[in-house]
């Protein structure tokens, strides 16, 4: 697949990639080999002291313990005040009153559970390196959650690899108590309530703009963006054309497996998005979306 390397005067550059010397399916082999023989082990101090916290953090996954206490308290306060901010949003009132009335009526599977119903903040590692950027909540998946990519059939297809990957502690995502804990990466979404019809409103994705601008400025060690989709990978776009990075987002055009470097530094990776439609009808399977992830792991350092 070609390399897209951002513009420089005005124009696009394009590269091959550059391929490491092992096949990348041996690099799995590799990969899942070393997650294996490192597992991960939390602190169950750090555990015991934010249990009652609503919001989800993997910090325990990567922060050394003797680093920890000082630094996951002033982290802690700083995504709290962003986790509150989102979850209290009421900017767009389409998007509200539809997944209050989805959490009212439920699906007939869930009739015994109580509905998340209110926006849902990203998930994660704060000293995240790759950050994953979907389009929404799911209906009944994330909306019913209250965390993203949990519940619904594409969390199910995308959280197994994360989990090979060394990315997720567990492979699969049933709700925000189940333990899972993400290293290295943080997921997001451009907007944070369910649509009508996974669809939208432009001023609605503006709407929702600000909180994935704080969550960015929260996360400084990113080097990757994986966009799974392309309404996710435009709303990436829009934020760096908002913060000046780029000069028009018409540089840059999603297909699955774009790579662009972006003027920041930070790499821009591109996948369709891992909804049931593309995975059901194999517009996208299992090797497609592990590539891209295996090549955002080198991107952003991690040894592979």
């Amino acid at each position: 697949m070609p390399y897209l390397s951002a513009p420089s005067a005005h124009r696009l550059r394009q590269e091959r990639p550059v391929h490491s010397a092992k096949p990348w399916i041996f690099q799995l082999f590799c990969l899942s080999f070393a997650v294996v023989a490192n597992s991960f082990y939390g602190n169950p101090d750090f555990a015991r002291e934010n249990a009652g916290t609503s919001f989800l953090l993997s910090w325990d996954a990567v922060t050394p313990l003797n680093a920890q206490t000082v630094d996951a308290q002033t982290t802690s306060q700083l995504f709290q005040q962003i986790h509150q901010s989102i979850i209290t949003c009421e900017r767009c009132p389409r998007l509200r009153d539809y997944c209050r009335g989805i959490g009212e009526t439920k699906r007939r599977a869930y009739l015994d559970q109580t509905y998340w119903a209110r926006p849902v903040p990203g998930f994660g590692d704060p000293r995240a390196r790759i950050l994953i950027l979907g389009l929404a909540p799911g209906a009944h998946g994330a909306n019913r959650t209250g965390r993203p990519f949990t519940g619904d059939g594409s969390g199910d297809f995308m959280y197994p690899v994360l989990h090979e990957l060394g990315l997720a502690t567990k492979p699969r995502a049933i709700a925000r108590e189940d333990g899972l804990k993400l290293r290295h990466a943080w997921i997001a979404s451009v907007v944070r309530c369910a649509p009508p019809g996974d669809k939208p409103q432009p001023q609605e994705i503006r709407n929702c703009s600000t909180h994935l601008t704080d969550e960015i400025q929260a996360l400084p060690r990113i080097r990757v963006v994986v966009c799974l989709g392309k309404i996710a990978f435009d709303g990436y776009l829009a934020h760096l054309l908002h913060t000046g990075v780029i000069a028009r987002k018409s540089e840059y055009r999603f297909s699955h497996g774009a790579h662009y470097r972006l003027p920041n530094g930070l790499h821009l990776l591109a996948t369709y998005h891992p909804s049931l439609r593309n995975t059901n009808t194999g517009r996208l399977n299992r090797t497609m979306f592990t590539r891209i992830f295996l090549q955002a792991r080198e991107l952003a350092g991690l040894a592979v």
